[in-house]
């Protein structure tokens, strides 16, 4: 039998990720607690009540089982709603939670890798129109401002918003995430404030922490055509391609949002990012439907033989993990892998997903593209948003009525890749020997 390990680079970031409302529960002042609270907006009218207890101190237990587990990184995100509750007022008590989190990972040799936005508005900000409104630029660009400020000793590593092109889509697209909008003018509008606000935030904090890290994490999702031989399907996938992974990128890149048809000069946005955070969980193959043109939207498939999850948002597909670091590697700029994972409860599927991705990121690495870290959807179980708890992502499962956590078989095998640097032909013969003669040939 076939014995080797797939090593990474000295240094290399192995963490788990994390967002505010998701973790830490009685988030009572933002849009996402009261849109919970309305019938029929979340699965199983499911809502975040204590989520995972996090702002109760439980976040420490977690923590500690990272840092046991061998994760010298942890990205998680400061709730905008517990800083600046009205806007006039800063809660530096609330601040002080979030640099003692970040101290106590210092102590730890763990880098913090801390998001200031993702998806989660105080009530005030919804209230005078969130992200429509062109006046939370300047708003964002202040709340930047004090958090660095108070933060700067721990962390030096900012990840500015968190899935411009989701949040913009569920919110302002979709409607299934508040203000609950369908309404493209106002996609529009909001997609271009959030590049405004990423670029006044990002100029702001190396002005206040010069050897700052800056980013986006960008949620990339492939779309290929279903039918190769079709016309129709290759445009709808470079329609769903260029919006959902080009539109904001190259704004970032150029400093110019290109729309069909309109073309945005935010000149302040051009090259604002010092790394690029990719967030990977699947791809799909796009099937033009003549009989409903204005449904190109919706006709997406797995590509044949793909294991889904129970929910069938996800698949294991880890070729795309290179595809899309081979495509940010074009960026010339360090690359970290800022979520990737899947929802599976019965922790079956997800071993044999962390395996094949972090082969295909290893392979990466040894083309020479630029990955310098790796961070896991999730570290626990968390609310995932209008999907409620029906979504497990969790390494630890977490009992939402009783917040127990059992660690799960996955947990055992990333600890042992984290304590290891490194993925070995040992590991996969313990927790997925049918993976095992593809990745080890004699």
């Amino acid at each position: 039998m076939a014995q080797a390990t797939f090593y990474f680079p000295r240094g290399f970031l192995w963490g788990t990720a994390t967002s505010s409302h998701q973790v830490e529960g009685f988030n009572l002042n933002n849009q996402w607690w009261a849109w919970e609270q309305q019938e029929g907006r979340i699965v199983n009218g499911d809502k975040s009540g204590p989520a995972c207890d996090w702002w109760g101190g439980r976040w420490r237990e977690d923590l500690d089982r990272a840092y046991e587990g061998g994760q010298n990184a942890h990205r998680f995100s400061i709730e905008w709603s517990r800083i600046q509750p009205t806007p006039d007022k800063w809660d530096e008590t609330a601040l002080d939670r979030y640099r003692e989190m970040a101290r106590w990972l210092r102590q730890h040799n763990m880098i913090p890798l801390v998001t200031l936005y993702h998806f989660s508005n105080p009530l005030w900000l919804e209230e005078k129109g969130g992200w429509e409104n062109e006046a939370v630029v300047n708003q964002f660009s202040v709340f930047a401002r004090k958090v660095v400020e108070a933060m700067q000793e721990y962390c030096n590593l900012w990840i500015t918003i968190n899935e411009p092109n989701v949040y913009t889509a569920f919110a302002y697209l979709e409607g299934v995430a508040p203000p609950g909008k369908k309404n493209l003018g106002a996609a529009k509008q909001v997609y271009t404030n959030l590049a405004r606000a990423h670029a006044a935030a990002y100029h702001a904090i190396h002005e206040i922490q010069p050897i700052a890290r800056v980013g986006i994490a960008h949620h990339l999702r492939g779309f290929f055509p279903a039918r190769r031989w079709s016309p129709l399907d290759h445009l709808a996938a470079s329609l769903l391609h260029n919006g959902n992974n080009r539109l904001f990128m190259d704004a970032l890149v150029s400093g110019v949002m290109r729309f069909p048809g309109q073309a945005v000069k935010i000149p302040h946005a051009k090259d604002t990012q010092d790394f690029i955070g990719v967030n990977y969980y699947a791809q799909e193959l796009v099937r033009f439907n003549l009989l409903n043109p204005a449904g190109v939207l919706d006709e997406h498939r797995f590509p044949p033989g793909a294991e889904a999850a129970a929910s069938k948002l996800i698949a294991n597909i880890p070729e795309g993990m290179f595809y899309w670091l081979k495509w940010a590697k074009q960026f010339e700029k360090p690359i970290i892998i800022t979520e990737n994972g899947i929802d599976d409860s019965q922790d079956r599927l997800r071993v044999r997903y962390l395996i094949q991705h972090l082969h295909q990121v290893w392979r990466a690495v040894n083309f020479n593209f630029p990955a310098k870290g790796y961070f896991f959807w999730s570290l626990g179980d968390t609310f995932e948003w209008e999907r409620g708890w029906t979504q497990r992502f969790g390494l630890w499962e977490m009992d939402p009525q009783t917040l127990k956590r059992s660690k799960r078989p996955s947990a055992d095998l990333y600890a042992e890749i984290c304590h290891e640097n490194g993925l070995s032909s040992e590991m996969v013969a313990r927790y997925a020997p049918e993976l095992f003669a593809g990745m080890f040939p004699n």
